[in-house]
């Protein structure tokens, strides 16, 4: 267990857990940032307010909206310019893009939204203030935007099918916290209630973007048509979400704090097992179902264009309606759940295994919510100077069996090397035995690490049986990271991803979906195997209703898994489940094989 985590003792073993396919299947959860952000901001009844609005009718200009919590006031500045689409570019060196905005600590006068207003749009270049929580840039999605603008200037809705294709208005390309560029340290936040959670402050920035999108969208087109236009449906504003565009640069981040990671799979394994040790009544049986059934119409509305996560979405699709025939038909007894999940394991994909996961943890929000409170952890690698060498081969070798197992010498074994290209400023993947630049590589392969300084503890201990930790690192210091990295570990046994991160078949797209799970992404559409574009806040409370006087925070919190709202006779309505949802036998939604339904 991590960081002093309590819980059931029932957690699934790592060697399972932490399998990079595994990892790569993982749904967005109750526990995901952007979910346990929006409870506590319904909880506490943070409001949005509008403080500035100062665009001209292309929609330039800046936007300025207050974000009061009961602790705290903060801002979010956006700044929209004109861009020439020759400049626009999803890659972090880009120089320009459509909106760059702030998320502030404390009030905006003159003299901070002047040096913001020269610096915020430079992203890196720029000389960013301390009290800067959060630093972004956005791009707009140009279909969407001018087929909503084209819509609302008529004074009608748009097509909801074009957020089922593309779920946004803007996509984010970096969202900086943590003392990036002279920005506020995280540090500062520790004792902050408001963001002390792990990229809190940054789901938030998120947040207000989305805002910003509808009522920049609703601006032009009343300035194109003032006569004609009318607003964004209530349904439509909750369908829409904030697109994110993520490369190999997420990569490393699951390597380099292993402990987060560690507390991170640790919370939900631990509400996971929460989960299945109930009784289930015949109501969580029949929750179970309705959540199964918006989760079958959701990833059957997702359209992606790989082909690979195409197939993996049909196969789960395919795969739901025997999960539904499972719980109508089988017996309410106390374990009902635990016997699901066994039976998901011998039967179903890994994907379809872990979305059942997913809505076990979202039958008992009592039990898992408070688990929130812990996903964030002091990370410090202990070293033990005083452990018997022989002690320290044990645990590598009852703990990190799985490095000592991988082939490092193979081609196919020692196939990648992960660099940071100097000109793109990127981690990148080589193929060692073709490209230049191995003297460069970037030290996040584990495995063979692992491997290597195990073999270097064996040779010492032929020699000097009796020694202890301090001795060999006095011979060979430069096992010294392993070793901490190790010693510390054992005790948080989710932090190292079980695979070798050379080897020929290593698909990166397994890590970062890893990280935007915990973030709390949906519809992944991968662009090739290295960058993905996906939805956050999609379905998500809009800031009116969390204006709104205190609701239900349940149903306010029920939005995993958001179904495109209707379209008839020019009204959009709530979305409803589909026949096909209710239905055992099922064919796949032409929309999630890209073709038009």
């Amino acid at each position: 267990m991590g960081a002093g985590a309590a819980g059931p003792s029932n957690l699934r073993c790592a060697d399972d857990v932490m399998q990079l396919e595994r990892l790569g299947s993982l749904h967005a959860c109750r526990l995901s940032f952007v979910r346990t952000l929006m409870r506590q901001m319904g909880r506490q009844r943070w409001q949005v307010s509008r403080e500035r609005f100062d665009l001209d009718e292309n929609g330039f200009g800046t936007a300025i909206y207050r974000l009061q919590t009961p602790y705290g006031r903060y801002h979010g500045v956006m700044f929209a310019q004109a861009l020439d689409d020759s400049r626009r570019s999803d890659r972090v060196i880009a120089e320009a893009w459509d909106v760059t905005f702030g998320l502030v600590e404390g009030d905006v006068d003159d003299s901070l939204l002047e040096q913001m207003a020269a610096n915020v749009p430079l992203q890196e270049a720029g000389r960013q203030h301390p009290r800067v929580l959060v630093l972004s840039r956005a791009n707009k999605s140009l279909r969407n935007f001018a087929h909503f603008v084209e819509a609302l200037a008529k004074g009608e809705q748009p097509d909801p099918q074009w957020l089922t294709r593309v779920g946004y208005l803007y996509r984010t390309t970096a969202v900086y916290g943590n003392g990036k560029f002279g920005i506020a340290d995280f540090a500062r936040l520790h004792e902050n209630p408001d963001f002390r959670r792990p990229f809190s402050a940054q789901m938030a920035g998120v947040y207000l973007l989305r805002h910003f999108s509808i009522e920049q969208v609703e601006h032009l087109a009343r300035s194109q048509a003032p006569e004609s236009a009318c607003a964004l449906a209530t349904e439509l504003r909750r369908y829409l979400g904030i697109g994110n565009s993520t490369g190999l640069g997420m990569a490393p981040f699951l390597i380099n704090h292993p402990q987060l990671i560690a507390q991170w799979v640790n919370q939900r394994e631990t509400a996971l097992a929460l989960a299945q040790r109930q009784a289930p009544s015949e109501e969580d049986r029949q929750r179970m179902i309705a959540l199964t059934r918006r989760a079958l119409q959701h990833l059957t509305e997702t359209v992606t264009e790989d082909a690979e996560q195409t197939e993996r979405n049909a196969e789960t699709v395919a795969s739901l309606p025997d999960v539904l025939a499972w719980l109508e038909s089988a017996p309410l007894e106390d374990d009902l759940w635990a016997q699901l999940t066994a039976w998901s394991e011998r039967t179903l994909s890994l994907e379809a295994q872990e979305l059942i996961n997913t809505l076990l943890i979202e039958l008992y929000p009592e039990l898992v919510d408070p688990l929130e409170e812990q996903m964030g952890v002091t990370e410090n690698l202990d070293l033990q100077p005083d452990m018997p060498l022989i002690r320290l081969r044990q645990l590598i070798e009852t703990h990190y069996s799985w490095a000592l197992t991988h082939d490092y010498q193979s081609r196919e074994g020692s196939y990648w090397f992960w660099y940071r290209s100097v000109e793109k400023e990127e981690p990148r993947l080589g193929v060692r035995h073709e490209e230049l630049g191995v003297e460069k590589e970037m030290l996040i392969a584990m495995g063979p690490r692992v491997a290597h300084s195990h073999a270097a503890i064996c040779e010492f201990l032929e020699d000097n049986p009796k020694a202890k930790v301090v001795d060999f690192l006095l011979a060979k210091p430069r096992h010294k990271e392993i070793i901490r990295r190790v010693q510390t570990l054992v005790k948080d046994t989710y932090g190292d991803i079980h695979t070798n991160l050379w080897h020929q078949d290593m698909k990166p797209m397994h890590l970062l979906r890893t990280k935007l799970a915990f973030f709390g992404a949906s519809r992944f559409d991968p662009k090739s195997d290295r960058w993905v574009r996906i939805t956050l806040f999609q379905g998500a409370p809009l800031v009116e209703e969390l204006n709104a006087e205190p609701q239900d925070l349940s149903h306010f919190d029920d939005w995993s898994f958001p179904l495109q709202p209707t379209l008839e006779n020019g009204v959009i309505g709530a979305a409803g489940l589909s026949p096909h949802a209710n239905s055992v036998a099922l064919s796949v939604h032409p929309s999630a094989r890209g073709e038009t339904s």
